[in-house]
């Protein structure tokens, strides 16, 4: 991992350490880790969310860096996860309102049977190498996000399948004979993990040469300066700060609360912009009715606050 102190590239001056992980890994012991997991979150005051299945855990989290050290400690003091590598970030402010640990059957979900990561994966790609591989005529370049990701950032040239959601890439990759055109195909997503299973699916369909971004556009924007960058707009991430840009700094983009779509700062001036009810996306989707909703929920929203403390949907 690398140093963050010790690179000019990054972003330090966040007052929370952010913490994403994975681990694919046989764990049917799972269900017996949430509850001193959660324990231990909650002690140190770290919040976020992380998921643990039968495959490994996933997630992000974040809290001072004394706490999450404690956290991560106390995960790879687990046999199963004694090689858990993460990618760390900073935020001005705590980007999550709660702790959450929940038990899933897969923790990234993509609902195809049989795909194992730690029997047959793509090959990774240090984020050095990944222009070089890109940039390669004989590549197509995939985007395993959804479409409210891709929609402020993506690698130079990249094939976006515009799924809603993980699930719908299976289906997409089967009505795409293209792919089989060029020899060899490079995926990638936010941190690595959807594209661990989505390269093993790829073998599995009959693709050769697969090849995958390790760690993810996160690791991509921390380690290749802005100046050598092949990625163009701000990543996505899923928590407060809703995106992240060159050296991890904190993107301009917010979120609409009504339908959880990032929109830009210019956007935000929109006559059908109004915080926490509705935006240029999602307006022309939505009833008067869901919009008083919604409405009401801000004003419950403001209250919580006045008195001091944070409300469940805010």
């Amino acid at each position: 991992m690398t140093d963050m102190f010790s690179d000019p590239r990054r972003d330090t001056t966040g007052a929370f350490l952010v913490a994403a992980l994975y681990h694919f890994v046989s764990f049917p012991r799972f269900e017996s880790l949430r509850e001193p997991l959660f324990a231990l979150c909650e002690e140190n005051g770290v919040k976020g969310t992380l998921l643990l299945a039968h495959e490994g855990i996933n997630g992000t989290i974040a809290g001072t860096d004394a706490a999450i050290g404690t956290v991560l400690a106390f995960l790879r003091s687990q046999p199963e996860f004694a090689g858990l590598e993460h990618k760390e970030s900073r935020a001005s402010k705590m980007p999550f309102v709660r702790m959450k640990v929940k038990l899933k059957k897969e923790i990234v979900t993509m609902g195809v049977e049989d795909i194992d990561p730690t029997r047959v994966v793509g090959t990774y790609v240090a984020p050095q190498d990944w222009n070089a591989l890109i940039s390669d005529p004989d590549t197509i370049v995939i985007d395993t996000r959804n479409d409210y990701e891709t929609a402020i950032g993506v690698f130079k040239g990249a094939v976006d399948p515009k799924t809603k959601t993980f699930r719908e890439f299976p289906e997409w990759v089967r009505q795409n004979g293209g792919l089989h055109n060029k020899p060899k195909i490079a995926m990638y997503c936010t941190g690595g993990i959807r594209c661990e299973k989505a390269t093993a699916f790829m073998k599995q369909e009959g693709f050769d040469e697969v090849y995958h971004l390790k760690g993810g556009i996160l690791k991509y924007l921390e380690e290749v300066p802005p100046e050598e960058s092949l990625w163009e707009g701000a990543c996505f991430v899923f928590d407060e700060r809703v995106s992240v840009e060159h050296g991890l700094k904190e993107g301009n983009h917010k979120l609409c609360h009504a339908c959880r779509t990032p929109i830009t700062a210019e956007e935000l001036t929109s006559p059908l912009y109004e915080a926490g009810v509705s935006c240029s996306h999602c307006y022309h989707e939505r009833s008067e009715e869901d919009r008083e909703r919604y409405r009401e929920r801000q004003r419950q929203i403001a209250l919580a606050r006045k008195r001091g403390h944070e409300h469940i949907g805010g």
